[in-house]
């Protein structure tokens, strides 16, 4: 179960989610893509080369094999740094919750928050990602970047916003019979 399901109060639902874009892995795609470039030229060169000194063979096996291994945390460490990260419209609030081990949680009103600013660079549009500020009253901003569809997570919180009503600082209108 996610931050923001164990976190719901009665009545409230998610209407909108999103997390960081792909493009954050990139930087570790590489690494990990060098690491094992490196690694599997290391054993390619202890198995191509027989007439080596059996130490300097083992260590180019074991170096090779512990390059491999690095690679692959490395990709693990990007994978999990960008599935800590959920980002999420309610009918109540715009809650953004990151990190495993030490938590940060932005949670805000959405009568509290004055102005969404999405920021998408060229290849942002292509892709899909982009960077958004949240602005709260009081000139409160909180930036968050690389955010998957920065677009559609504003439109999702500006249709909720909208469905408040003047003064309402529990949520949309429920007709009582």
């Amino acid at each position: 179960m996610s931050y923001i399901d164990k976190t719901l109060v009665p009545g409230e639902k998610v209407v909108y989610t999103t997390r960081l874009h792909w493009i954050v892995m990139l930087g570790h795609i590489f690494g990990a893509c060098v690491l094992w470039a490196i690694g599997g030229y290391l054993l390619y060169y202890a198995y191509a080369h027989p007439q080596m000194e059996l130490t300097s063979r083992h260590v180019a096996e074991y170096g090779g094999a512990a390059l491999l291994v690095c690679g692959l945390i490395v990709i693990l460490a990007g994978s999990i740094r960008r599935n800590a990260t959920e980002m999420a419209v309610t009918t109540r609030r715009v809650v953004i919750k990151t990190g495993i081990a030490s938590r940060r949680t932005i949670e805000m009103l959405l009568n509290k928050v004055e102005t969404i600013e999405v920021s998408e660079p060229g290849m942002g549009r292509v892709l899909g990602y982009g960077s958004i500020t949240m602005i709260g009253t009081g000139g409160t901003s909180e930036g968050f970047h690389k955010i998957g569809h920065p677009l559609e997570f504003r439109s999702q919180a500006q249709q909720q916003i909208e469905r408040l009503t003047p003064g309402d600082t529990a949520g949309p209108v429920v007709a009582r019979p």
